[in-house]
């Protein structure tokens, strides 16, 4: 078996707690979620890991993006 199940808490809790408070009203805590997934698997990829500091730090700068094309958009 991979990943978790239903019953066991994200390792990124925290993680996406802490984002979708910083982005309240910017985006919703599905994106914030999808971005920390994103970031998550992102990171595997390029360096082996996902501490959740890391993970922290790229689904932010995606969330920083998405806020802009939203912006550029109107």
């Amino acid at each position: 078996m991979n990943g978790h199940t239903e019953s066991e808490p994200s390792p990124y809790a925290e993680v996406e707690a802490a984002l979708c408070d910083e982005f309240a009203g910017v985006h919703s805590a599905a994106t914030v979620t999808r971005c920390v997934e994103a970031a998550h698997y992102g990171a595997l990829e390029v360096t082996g890991f996902a501490h959740p500091n890391l993970v922290e730090r790229i689904a932010r700068k995606h969330l920083h993006v998405l806020a802009l094309v939203a912006s550029d958009r109107g």
